[in-house]
């Protein structure tokens, strides 16, 4: 179960990657745009803005954040995206931040530029920082004699979730498609109480949440924060730094 409210902690620093990814997007006129994975929609509407003409599809898998974007005049659709066909005008297709929660994702990409029309493009944005502290910590946690037994059962995605920029590459040019794929760490500066906890727990930590009891998710939560903390020290003037990587490509089937 998705949180549309707390998802939105930090919306301008997580939308950076979002706006950047569609920037390299190269239709000027697209009959169809589709955002799978579209969240609140608070994004999907930048879409509605840069191609007024297209007909906008736009669809996720949880029906808070369905419920959430609809409430921004979107014609959202609850639909998990590993179900997802093209329809034959389908010119752009956006995937941002959603792969990653697919295993085997490599096989959808593959389906996705074999069903879609000469010239489209689909431009897809991963997170790559599953190394990262905020992500190690939380695994090393769970691991954890007091909470393994708990958690034994709740898949925290390592750095095999998603590929390299050059994985991706190989993988859509296989396919027949011109690439450009890249990768960015964003130096995200984060303010306020247990900052680094706040970002990850209305995206990393939701498997955490749903397997706890609100009781044991305070407790989790309490043991986390100063493990984060310490790999992530304010600074004097109260910023954060969380260095938030992130891998990009845009395919032209």
């Amino acid at each position: 179960m998705w949180d549309p409210e707390k998802y939105l902690d930090y919306a301008d620093l997580r939308a950076r990657p979002f706006h950047d990814l569609v920037a390299r997007i190269g239709s000027s006129s697209p009959r169809r745009v589709v955002d799978l994975g579209c969240g609140p929609g608070n994004l999907t509407v930048s879409l509605r803005d840069r191609w007024p003409s297209a007909a906008l599809e736009c669809s996720d898998s949880s029906p808070e954040m369905v419920a959430a974007a609809r409430s921004r005049g979107l014609d959202a659709a609850v639909l998990d995206v590993r179900d997802w066909c093209p329809a034959p005008d389908t010119d752009v297709v956006v995937s941002n931040a959603v792969l990653q929660w697919v295993p085997g994702h490599e096989s959808l990409l593959r389906r996705w530029v074999s069903e879609l029309p000469s010239g489209a493009f689909v431009a897809v944005q991963v997170p790559g920082n599953f190394n990262a502290p905020s992500h190690a910590l939380t695994r090393e946690l769970a691991a954890s004699p007091a909470w393994s037994s708990r958690l034994a059962d709740v898949v925290l995605r390592e750095d095999d979730a998603v590929l390299s920029p050059r994985g991706y590459a190989d993988l859509l040019a296989d396919a027949g498609c011109g690439v450009d794929a890249w990768e960015t760490t964003y130096v995200q500066p984060l303010r306020g109480p247990s900052p680094v906890l706040e970002w990850i727990t209305g995206t990393a930590l939701r498997p955490v949440r749903a397997a706890l009891s609100d009781e044991e998710w305070e407790q989790f939560r309490a043991e986390l924060a100063p493990r984060l903390e310490r790999a992530y020290p304010p600074r004097a003037d109260g910023t954060t730094w969380f260095e938030f990587r992130r891998v990009f490509f845009v395919a032209q089937v």
